[in-house]
């Protein structure tokens, strides 16, 4: 009788005992051009569940290996009190990538155990799928930085895979490098110029080169650190009226490709202040943007106060904020209409807390998203089980084989611009195909989920109060 027993239990899918699941190791694969530099990270466990969970875009594994010994030898399915635990080393931005990518494996790992859908342990489903937004994309040779390529690229992804909305990223100072000839920007000297080739410089070496070594290409790269990471108030840069001329310009053809139906958002506009970031919105408004995204840093609560009340165009930003209480000046005191946050900065829960405090004020949530599928099925997983959600966003519709990182998931992630979360367990794939991981390792980072074991024992007195 226990022989008939046993062997019938080798035909009942009993997934796992969650009250016995111990973390027994954490590791990590680093891709390039993913679109981004985009991190996985995999939490095993003694019963051989594993779960997946993803670092936001540029982000460093550092940020979520120094948790490593902090989190060995727990049960993954306490989802909240591990994040609870951990959720002291969320810096904004990138910085929150380790605490959030390790909660959303968390997730990702407890659904498989107890065999739910990540949004069933949310509470449940608002809708079953989410709008997806397509970007230009970071993969596209030759594309102008005028309106009218940018206007016909998005075009063909609105007609190639049926997305419903679409955002163009067209900055000021790329104007005005564009058109040097033409006073767009009063500025000192070439700070312009300066301020564009550090920016391109620093994008290609956090997608391409984590490698280089000491010398002169390290001390190039503080260097292009230092300038892109000055904020819009310390730059002496005003739009001449020609420059905000060439801008409207360039919105105005790219509406004259894509029409006004389509809703249109603009993100990067530029190194602006308050007062030229209202000039260039009253100037937009006769052409119906969805939102403008990230006029400001996200941390200038007062001046996104006052724009928005000079202008009628929509105010988004909150991708570099990361937990519930870095948005909260932001949304309770209406800043903008929108919320901005990236699910790989700020994890499941936490989002979902952040876009419930939002409702409460009248704020919608849209999602940055520029990672894998592991990020866009945590986002579409928090989506539906968030009611002021909007959509997310896309930054990958140039990568062939961005669908290929994920195994054992039906058919395509983005669906006729929707992702469409299913009742498989977890976030509803399998695991990372790592046959397509290893075709595009990022430089400096050969090993595919290589040995962590010098993080094991990390340890520090982490209590905040004495």
């Amino acid at each position: 009788m226990a022989d008939e027993f046993e062997s019938t239990l080798n035909y009942v899918n009993t997934y796992s005992k969650p009250s016995e699941l111990k973390i027994t190791d954490i590791r990590f694969a680093d891709l390039a051009g993913a679109p981004m530099h985009c991190t996985l990270v995999k939490i095993y466990t003694n019963q051989g569940i594993t779960g997946i969970g993803e670092l936001r875009d540029f982000g460093s594994r550092t940020y979520a290996a120094m948790l490593k010994g902090r989190l060995l030898g727990e049960n993954p399915c306490n989802v909240d009190k591990l994040f609870r635990r951990i959720k002291q080393f969320m810096g904004p931005a990138r910085q929150a990538g380790g605490v959030a990518g390790l909660e959303i494996a968390l997730w990702d790992l407890a659904g498989k155990a107890y065999g739910v859908p990540v949004y069933q342990m949310l509470g449940g489903k608002f809708r079953d799928s989410i709008r997806v937004y397509c970007d230009l994309g970071v993969n596209t040779p030759g594309l102008g930085n005028d309106g009218y390529s940018m206007g016909r690229r998005l075009k063909q992804f609105v007609d190639d895979h049926g997305f419903t909305m679409v955002k163009a990223v067209l900055g000021v100072e790329s104007l005005q490098v564009r058109n040097p000839n033409e006073e767009l920007i009063s500025a000192p000297g070439n700070t312009v110029e300066e301020l564009v080739a550090a920016a391109q410089y620093n994008f290609e070496f956090l997608r391409n080169h984590r490698d280089t070594a000491d010398g002169p290409e390290l001390q190039r790269r503080n260097r292009a650190f230092d300038i892109v990471n000055t904020q819009s108030p310390y730059r002496m840069f005003r739009m001449t009226e020609r420059g905000l001329d060439r801008y409207e310009e360039e919105v105005a053809h790219m509406r004259e490709v894509l029409g006004y139906k389509m809703p249109l958002a603009i993100d990067h506009l530029g190194y602006l202040h308050v007062e030229d970031a209202s000039r260039l919105l009253r100037r937009l408004e006769k052409y119906n943007l969805l939102w403008a995204e990230d006029m400001l840093p996200c941390t200038y609560v007062e001046e996104y106060k006052w724009l928005r009340q000079m202008t009628s165009t929509p105010l988004a930003t909150g991708e570099d904020l990361s937990t519930l209480e870095s948005f909260e000046p932001l949304i309770t005191n209406r800043s903008v209409p929108i919320i901005h946050p990236d699910i790989c900065s700020s994890g499941i829960y936490e989002a979902k807390k952040i876009g419930d405090l939002a409702q409460r004020h009248n704020i919608a949530m849209a999602m940055h998203m520029c990672e894998t599928p592991v990020a866009a099925l945590a986002t579409a997983h928090m989506g539906v089980a968030t009611e002021n959600f909007i959509a997310t966003e896309f930054n990958a519709p140039d990568v062939p084989w961005w669908d290929d990182i994920i195994r054992g998931y039906p058919g395509t992630v983005i669906q006729n611009g929707f992702i469409h979360v299913s009742d498989r367990p977890g976030l509803g794939f399998d695991d990372i195909n790592d046959e397509v991981i290893k075709e595009h390792l990022m430089p400096g980072f050969p090993d595919l989920w290589g040995s962590t074991g010098e993080w094991n024992t990390e340890y520090s007195n982490d209590r905040l109060f004495s």
